[in-house]
């Protein structure tokens, strides 16, 4: 899978886990028990948001690359 979205990537010292946001996909997170499982697992839910989103005739945001908040 490839995507352009942004991806925030910290460790939760709470969940004991590294959590993965997408800000330009609402409600879009994943986690894993290691840096590189918590962004395949991103990877993962990307698409199936993208595909939930085309199934239920949503927008799919364009990817705007680095945000500047961020």
């Amino acid at each position: 899978m490839s995507n352009k979205y942004e991806m925030i990537i910290y460790w939760s010292e709470e969940d004991k886990a590294f959590l993965v946001e997408i800000p330009e996909l609402s409600g879009c997170m994943a986690d894993g028990l290691t840096y590189l499982e918590a962004v395949a697992n991103a990877e993962i839910v990307i698409q199936e948001w993208i595909n939930t989103a085309k199934e239920l005739g949503r927008t799919i945001p364009v990817p705007k690359g680095r945000l500047m908040y961020a």
